[in-house]
């Protein structure tokens, strides 16, 4: 039997999966069954931001693996606070708690924030998420995603959900007006809602709409953070301060791992017991995120955006391509013919692209050689152009 009809056989059929066995990686290299490489633009959707078999990152995962690989939370180990630490210093947050995927810590987020609200004895406060937002796939985050096709098939879905529109400043104040609202949570670039940055001006009118009103401001970065957008997380483009921000993806190096950061304000929220995770702050996964965390300086974000404006110089004017959205290494391209269709000519040629509903969506590892990223950029535009 084949991996792939072994896959249809015994897997659970909630993927539609590429015609492509990945059986080696290095680097932005991926190799099929038959030995034919790839030039992979998608990094395992944000999560390789050092490529693929990252020396580095192998090294510290595995000195761990030869430590401590795991021990519960019922006991201290040195890789979950030291990563704990250098997040709050890098972030200005005050506590974090660890978890193993974007949705847990979306999740941690949204309890953090009804917990606020109840001990300010608003226990039935809303809270305002932005129409076409992505924020996970358990009950709770699908609620929270402002998209109606995420929301027909698992009913009942969480209650406590209002949607406003993204860059209306207007229609965001009226359900604040008309409501008990605990906290607004945000993506500052939609990546599944179709790599839509939003506007500056939108972004510094909910956080100034949130500090009148005792709102608390999530920052959801699971997509967006850890480099991607050449800035360490994505809010710091836009000078604001959250409440809490969320991240997984690319902080783990290819190890689940997702984190949500307290700030002052809800620092001391969440008590003993409140919330867990077996596998929250695993030594092994955090001894890799320390080591990915630590490689995200200045020289790798100012390439972050070099590559960027290569990227959209190449793409902007090119024919077949209506738009380039997004920012940093988080692109999404608009495209005169169906996504689909170029994905499979893109392939057939050696690169490999994923998509955001009717976008090309680019996330290459953050340290792709530019000769490589040009290479597959050059394919994409042949593909654009027949």
């Amino acid at each position: 039997m084949s991996v792939k009809s072994d896959d249809k056989t015994y897997i659970a059929n909630t993927y539609a999966r590429f015609p492509v066995e990945i059986v080696r990686a290095s680097g932005s290299l991926a190799y099929d069954e038959n030995g034919r490489e790839y030039i992979d633009l998608g990094s395992g959707i944000a999560v390789n931001i050092f490529g693929y078999s990252d020396k580095a990152w192998i090294k510290a995962v595995t000195d761990q693996l030869n430590t401590v690989s795991h021990t519960s939370n019922l006991y201290y180990t040195l890789p979950c606070v030291t990563l704990a630490k250098i997040l709050c210093e890098r972030t200005g947050m005050q506590r974090v708690f660890f978890c193993n995927s974007g949705a847990e810590a979306n999740e941690c987020a949204i309890k953090t924030a009804r917990r606020y609200a109840e001990l300010k004895g608003r226990k039935n406060s809303k809270i305002i998420t932005l129409v076409n937002s992505f924020h996970g796939r358990t009950v709770t985050t699908l609620a929270a995603t402002g998209q109606d096709s995420f929301h027909n098939d698992f009913l009942p879905l969480t209650d406590g959900f209002l949607y406003t529109p993204a860059n209306d400043i207007a229609a965001f104040e009226k359900l604040v007006e008309e409501n008990d609202v605990s906290a607004v949570m945000f993506e500052c670039v939609q990546g599944e809602g179709g790599v839509l940055p939003l506007d500056g001006d939108f972004v510094a009118g909910i956080e100034k709409i949130a500090r009148q009103n005792d709102i608390l401001l999530i920052v959801d970065e699971v997509q967006t953070g850890n480099g991607r957008t050449g800035k360490l997380y994505s809010y710091m483009h836009f000078g604001i301060t959250p409440d809490i921000v969320t991240t997984a993806k690319g902080l783990g190096g290819g190890l689940p791992i997702g984190a949500a950061m307290l700030g002052e304000r809800v620092r001391d929220v969440l008590g003993i017991g409140m919330h867990g995770s077996t596998f929250g702050g695993n030594p092994v996964c955090c001894a890799g995120a320390v080591n990915i965390i630590n490689r995200i300086d200045d020289q790798l974000l100012d390439g972050v955006m070099r590559k960027s404006k290569l990227i959209t110089d190449a793409l902007s004017d090119a024919e077949g391509v209506v738009s380039v959205t997004g920012m940093g290494l988080m692109l999404g391209i608009e495209t005169k013919k169906d996504a689909g269709e170029i994905i499979s000519k893109c392939m057939d040629n050696g690169v490999l692209v994923i998509k955001a509903k009717n976008k090309l969506r680019l996330l290459p590892a953050l340290n792709i050689p530019d000769g490589l990223l040009m290479q597959a950029i050059n394919i994409i535009k042949s593909a654009c152009a027949e």
